[in-house]
């Protein structure tokens, strides 16, 4: 049994679902939110507070579950870590490279764990995909495409914060594709280059509403990131093209992994094979299955959970996307130390 503490009651709410979903392991034991109307409008019996050092100086709470607006992602974390903390955070898990390597040290020294949330990689689709992959059925990965089109108005972007590079940090690469890459990453190969071009078209913001993306795949295969913040509705496809089968999505923009994906032998002849293994997995997916998975590597079982490498990789594509959006150029990862981003893409 895991014990954490949730920071920030809003994308908290979800958090929270999914860890009541796992009683076995967790245990919410504080929710910390300035705002203690909107907290205790989640809290059940979970007892609210204000102030984040109650959670910090509690020896019951072994994580520190981070919700709150990306420019507080590193200080926050930080603070977890100096006090023997585990922590769990939203996306981006920082905004520069160079605070990737500050936080590598400083969980490297409290000897704690960093977790992203990246929960778009669970459920029985993506379960799916990874069984067909062991059962060698894929083949080598020739081109993946993803569109994230959702629709951001006045009302999402009346939150301060938000559409500003004080306090969102970025844009729709940042805070809404993040997660499209990260499973083109995951389960297509480790990104080489990138070109980009970023706009602001539908909102009237500071940061990109509006990208194009092209990637080149360290195996040679290429991908395709559609992103707009102005569409009619809220939709994310997927569509990932292997030597022997290509996987479509529907168009669910919040849990693709949890809406019926097809499989489609290139040769008919595989297909029943495909089918059968598709039809024996079965996953939990969401928050829930992110959770799951960080518990289980908590205490030390085998999982799936997504490592701080995994966010390192992210907030390196974001750089080089970033630099290439405003150079022209095909920018190559990874962002060392000695390149103009490695401080921070912002303006």
């Amino acid at each position: 049994m895991m014990r954490v503490a949730i920071i920030g009651a809003g994308i908290g709410a979800q958090h929270l679902e999914g860890y009541l979903a796992l009683p076995d392991a967790w245990e919410v034991s504080l929710i910390v939110d300035l705002n203690s109307n909107r907290a205790r409008a989640i809290a059940k019996d979970i007892p609210v507070v204000r102030d984040i050092s109650v959670a910090l100086l509690d020896p019951a709470i072994d994580v520190i579950d981070i919700c709150l607006p990306p420019h507080l992602h590193v200080p926050v974390t930080l603070q977890a870590l100096a006090a023997s903390k585990h922590v769990i955070c939203e996306k981006p898990l920082t905004t520069s490279m160079a605070d990737i390597d500050r936080l590598r040290v400083a969980k490297k020294t409290a000897q704690r764990e960093v977790f992203p949330v990246f929960q778009y990689r669970f459920g029985t689709a993506f379960a799916a995909l990874d069984a067909l992959s062991a059962a060698d059925l894929l083949g080598k990965p020739i081109l993946a495409a993803a569109e994230t089109h959702w629709a951001r108005d006045a009302v999402y972007y009346a939150v301060p914060w938000r559409g500003t590079w004080a306090g969102e940090q970025g844009g729709a690469i940042v805070t809404h594709a993040i997660h499209a890459h990260d499973l083109i990453s995951h389960h297509m190969g480790p990104i080489k280059t990138v070109s980009a071009t970023l706009a602001t078209r539908a909102n009237p913001i500071e940061t990109e509403d509006t990208a194009g993306l092209v990637f080149e795949l360290e195996n040679g295969a290429l991908a395709t990131s559609s992103i707009t913040l102005g569409a009619a509705q809220d939709e994310t496809r997927l569509r990932f093209v292997y030597e022997n089968l290509t996987a479509t999505s529907g168009n669910n923009p919040y849990a693709p992994a949890q809406e019926q994906w097809t499989f489609e032998a290139r040769n008919p002849v595989d297909q029943a094979k495909i089918d059968r293994v598709v039809h024996a997995a079965s996953a939990r997916g969401g928050f829930a299955g992110a959770f799951d998975a960080i518990a289980a590597a908590l205490m030390g079982a085998p999982g799936k959970a997504v490592g701080f490498e995994d966010a390192a990789r992210s907030i390196d594509l974001i750089a080089a996307s970033y630099h290439a959006a405003r150079t022209g150029q095909k920018v190559a990862l990874p962002i060392l130390r000695t390149h103009p981003l490695y401080s921070g893409w912002q303006p």
